[in-house]
């Protein structure tokens, strides 16, 4: 599943990707979302994309660039 597009998208959409994308699926093993995350909400590190001010990939490749370092 690809994130929408900001341009091509509304602000209710992109906040149901968000949602959909990272929901918990109850398998702290197997998942990893939550470490990912650094336990915030994906609402809150998303914010920006939800607001159409920055591209989810953006956000995305900070997350993990500031979760390797």
């Amino acid at each position: 599943m690809t994130a929408p597009k900001i341009e091509n998208s509304t602000r209710e959409e992109r906040r149901a990707y968000v949602l959909e994308a990272w929901r918990c699926l109850n398998d702290c093993e197997a998942c990893g979302k939550c470490r990912v995350l650094r336990g915030k909400d994906a609402e809150a590190v998303y914010a920006d994309y939800i607001d159409g001010t920055s591209p989810y990939m953006d956000i995305t490749l900070e997350l993990r660039n500031s979760h390797r370092g």
